[in-house]
């Protein structure tokens, strides 16, 4: 069993979502100021995970960071992540979700300082493993919290809310971003000086608000990771797992190296093109959350793993002679993708309300996501290295469509063995 865990909603994020095991709420409220300002704060941290993409380019040239240097100053922020959700996403329900969220908030806030002042690869990584590991704890209580507040005149709001949070806040993030270093003087140091002001107010609303859970003993053992994948669980995670694994590497590629990939299709464009590619996929994936909702979960996995196909076509093309927009284009059917097939998964996975093991099946869910967008990532860093970024775009795309066409044969054969 697994320490870190969720009442994950029923249409799971392609982004960290809430991991813990619930406490009893103290009292249930579902006052609309703490729930918009709850929401604000999932928004705001995965605004802050996107912000660096757009500035990568900026980095290498500044600070003579390579390929393989921008993928694991990326890669450290999903590992560090990764591990305080094994590790603490049970924490506020012993401590609380208020001292929870605004420590995590202030820590936060402390990594964005770090990334405006960083001035070499080492200080980005370990900027970035704060901001990980500050995410982690955040995420897993704000998510906790929104479901606390759960208002029983409008249910399913808080499972919506906590899907649609995490993809339209990296949207935001890259977005914002993106102006920034268009428009605005230092953008490296603008954007993460903007974001510390907004935790640290944050930080400040959120210990005004009424706390929602109560506080019992055995905070020290909940931050031991004990991973185990429920039996009920095993079969669903073999069916979807290779869709999974594909759409996170891809996303994990156009994160890290996709403003290289637009500087070298197309050279002479703005810097800011560089960062729009990872939002036009982001933006997608918020549209695809929203839009699929009410889609049967295995549909939404198979339609997801078709799209990957055509956008690793497209990426190939805009590699030769397609130019820009058709990039663009297969970026956005990758937002498709990761949209459908994340929350199709976790709806897949996911034992039904009477069940026990929902905890461990959504923290396996995210071991294994987590995992094949960074080390894949890394392993594309270093492939650029040696072979450079047109040969490994290339092997992305075809390493993306290979795993896709996988996993439709698996769904297909466990849908004929029924």
């Amino acid at each position: 069993m697994i320490r870190v865990a969720s009442d994950a909603p029923a249409s799971g994020p392609p982004a960290p979502a809430p991991c813990r095991l619930r406490a009893a709420p103290v009292r249930a409220t579902g006052h609309p100021a703490s729930f918009v300002l709850t929401a604000s704060i999932l928004v705001a941290l995965l605004a802050a995970s996107g912000a660096p993409t757009p500035l990568y380019p900026l980095y290498q040239d500044h600070m003579g960071l390579s390929a393989l240097d921008v993928t694991v100053v990326f890669s450290a922020y999903s590992l560090a992540l990764l591990l305080a959700l094994l590790t603490t996403g049970a924490l506020s329900d012993h401590l609380g979700r208020r001292p929870v969220l605004v420590g995590a908030l202030v820590v936060e806030a402390a990594a964005m300082l770090l990334l405006a002042s960083a001035d070499g690869g080492g200080p980005l990584i370990a900027a970035r493993v704060l901001q990980g590991m500050a995410t982690g704890v955040a995420t897993s209580a704000a998510g906790a919290a929104l479901l606390d507040r759960e208002d029983p005149r409008r249910p399913g709001r808080s499972a919506l809310t906590n899907s649609i949070a995490p993809v339209a806040g990296m949207a935001a993030g890259v977005l914002a971003a993106t102006l920034l270093v268009r428009f605005a003087p230092a953008p490296a140091v603008t954007v993460f000086v903007l974001l510390a002001v907004v935790f640290v107010a944050q930080a400040i609303a959120i210990s005004f608000t009424t706390e929602t859970a109560h506080r019992r003993p055995g905070a020290l053992r909940s931050l031991r990771p004990r991973l185990s994948v429920p039996p009920t669980t095993r079969r669903a995670l073999s069916v979807v797992g290779t869709g999974v694994v594909a759409i996170w590497a891809l996303s994990g590629f156009y994160s890290s190296l996709g403003p290289a990939l637009v500087r070298l299709v197309a050279p002479h464009a703005p810097q800011a093109a560089g960062g729009m590619i990872f939002f036009v996929l982001s933006a997608t994936a918020t549209l695809a959350v929203w839009m699929l909702r009410r889609t049967a979960p295995r549909a939404m996995v198979i339609g997801g793993c078709l799209s990957v196909l055509p956008a690793a076509i497209l990426m190939l093309v805009g590699l030769h002679g397609g130019g820009l927009p058709t990039l663009y284009c297969g970026a956005a059917l990758a937002g498709v993708a990761f949209g459908a097939v994340s929350q199709g998964a976790l709806r897949m996975i996911l034992p039904s309300r009477d069940e026990q093991g929902g905890a461990a099946t959504v923290a396996s869910y995210y071991v294994l996501s987590y995992l094949s967008m960074s080390l894949p990532a890394i392993a594309a860093g270093a492939a650029t290295q040696h072979y450079g970024l047109g040969t490994t775009s290339h092997a992305c795309a075809v390493a993306a469509a290979l795993l896709s066409v996988a996993a439709l044969a698996v769904l297909a054969a466990t849908r004929r063995g029924r």
